[in-house]
Parts: C-alpha cells; structure tokens; sequence
C-alpha cells in the first residue's frame, strides 16, 4: 500500500531588504547645507571672533595686542559692571514674577471659550505686535513729564501732587516704569504660549477631577500645573533669557539713570565697545554672559525633558 505523503507549499523567498542607493544619503545633506552655512557665517564665526577678541586689547582703531586674561581679571574691578550685574539681577527677579503671574492668570481668564473671549485675546495680544523700540517710545512720550498725559491724568484724579519724573527723578520710578513697559509689552505674548499649554490639557482629566469631589484649588494645583510644566519651563526661559539681555527700555526710557542706577549689563557692554571704544572687554563680558544663558538653558532643557 503506497502512502500519499501530501507535497508542502512551496516558500516564498525571503523578502529582500531594500538598497539604500548611495546618492541619497547627500540628499538630506544638500536640504541641510544652506541653514549649516547660514549659521556658521552669522553665528559661529562671530562667536568664535568675539571669544578671539575677549583675549586681546581690541581698539576700534589700531592692531589688537594680546593681553589674555586681563579682560577678564579686570571685571572684579569694575564698580560700574558690579553695579549692572546687581541690577539686572534684581530686575530678572522682579520682572519674571510680575510677568509670569501676569501672564497666566490672563491665560486662565481666557481659556474657556464664550461671548467675547476672542476679543479679550486679540487686545492682550495687541501689544505684543508693537516693536520694541517703538513701545519704550511710546511710553517714553506717555510719561514725559512736560507733554505725556499720565501725570495730567493722575493731577486730575488727585493721585499726584507737583513735578513727578517717571524716568529719571528716580531709581525706583525708573525702574517701575521699565517694568511696566515690559508687562505691557510682553503679558499678551506668553499669555498666548501659556493658553496653548493649557488648551492641550485633556477635558476629562478635568471632569474626572470633578467627579471625584476635587475644588479648583486642588484642580490648578494636582494637574494643570505638573501638565504645564514643559510650557511653563519654555516660558520663564524666554522671560529670564530676555531680562538678563535687556537693552532697549532702559537706553531709550531712562539711559542707565539717574546715577547708573538702571544700568544693564547689555548696556556696560554697549558702553565698553562703542563709548570707551574697547572692544576686548566688550567681549570678555559678552562671553560670560553667553556662558550664564548656556547653563541656565541647560538646566532648563533637564527641566523639559522631565516627566513626573
């Protein structure tokens, strides 16, 4: 008796692997080319000129001589450079505070959408589309005390008594008035990074959150803030990064016064390089200034990537 042994299905032949054809690796490489050298001509090359210059005796006329480290030893000298750096420091502080709360309490006013919340947003917005420059103008002509109306207004409301100088009569009224131009300027525009963040939030996060009994209290506390915590990140980096490079509001409102009291270290830098013409130190202090953003934007990249 012969047994029919039934015949197995022939195999299909493993599929083979697709080529990469060599040519196309340059492909991404020749996309990437024209952004590689824009940044290498407007980026690298001045910072690898201005790490040169720190390291010389740089005058704006004249063949540089090299002086490496004295640029920088000669920073604990100067009484004027310690004097900004407390400054800036304290302004950071002030300004991210008043900012950020600012900023998110006008987010969490307009997140939930109703009658004339669009028009909310677009007038806190509005600001932001103004230049820089042109907003420190701005106030500079509101709170002139010669043709700005401010001080009219606050005679008329009996809030203000006699000549008041806003931005140079004193320290604490120059920097007000710089505060308040930043708060002005720039409460719109985080508002709207903040409103992104928390329009990304899940709704029943927030109704199970209800569900269970929660108060708005402990809502805002237990989950819009640890969800809000890379936008958050994102947003005290753009305002700390922007108070430590302040330039403009206090050049154009109050000009470093009264007495240097409101002097940047953007400004001792301007001042070095284009005033007292040395450029070494200049950029001496431009280099420890890019090594403070660097860590700090260090730290707060750690803090993106974070989860938990």
């Amino acid at each position: 008796m012969t047994l029919l042994v039934p015949a197995r299905p022939a195999e299909s032949p493993p599929a083979a692997r697709p080529r990469r054809r060599p040519g196309r690796r340059w492909v991404g490489a020749l996309y990437a080319a024209p952004t590689a050298f824009m940044v290498g001509l407007f980026f690298l090359v001045p910072l690898g000129l201005v790490a040169w210059m720190s390291l010389h005796h740089w005058p704006l006329l004249g063949p540089p001589e090299l002086n490496a480290p004295e640029n920088y030893a000669g920073m604990a000298d100067d009484e004027l450079l310690s004097t900004a750096v407390w400054f800036t420091l304290k302004y950071t502080v002030i300004v991210t505070v008043l900012l950020f709360v600012l900023s998110f309490g006008l987010a969490l006013l307009v997140q939930h959408a109703g009658r004339g919340i669009g028009l909310l947003r677009t007038a806190y917005f509005i600001p932001a589309a103004v230049g820089f420059a042109s907003a420190s103008l701005l106030f500079l002509g509101m709170l002139s005390d010669e043709i700005g109306p401010v001080n009219r207004i606050l005679e008329s409301l009996g809030l203000l008594h006699g000549y008041v100088s806003w931005t140079s009569g004193s320290s604490a009224g120059a920097l007000s008035s710089a505060v308040g131009l930043v708060l002005w300027r720039f409460a719109g525009f985080n508002m709207l990074i903040l409103l992104t963040g928390l329009q990304a939030i899940p709704v029943d996060v927030y109704e199970a959150a209800r569900l269970d009994g929660a108060t708005r209290w402990q809502v805002f506390r237990r989950i819009t803030v640890p969800l809000m915590r890379p936008t958050i990140a994102l947003v005290l980096t753009l305002m700390v990064t922007g108070s430590l490079l302040a330039f403009d509001q206090f050049w154009i409102l109050t000009r470093g016064g009264p007495d240097n009291s409101t002097t940047s270290l953007v400004m001792v830098i301007y001042r070095k390089a284009f005033i007292e013409l040395d450029l070494g130190s200049a950029a001496a202090i431009s280099v420890v200034l890019l090594g403070v953003l660097v860590v700090f934007n260090v730290v707060q990249l750690g803090m993106l990537r974070r989860r938990g």
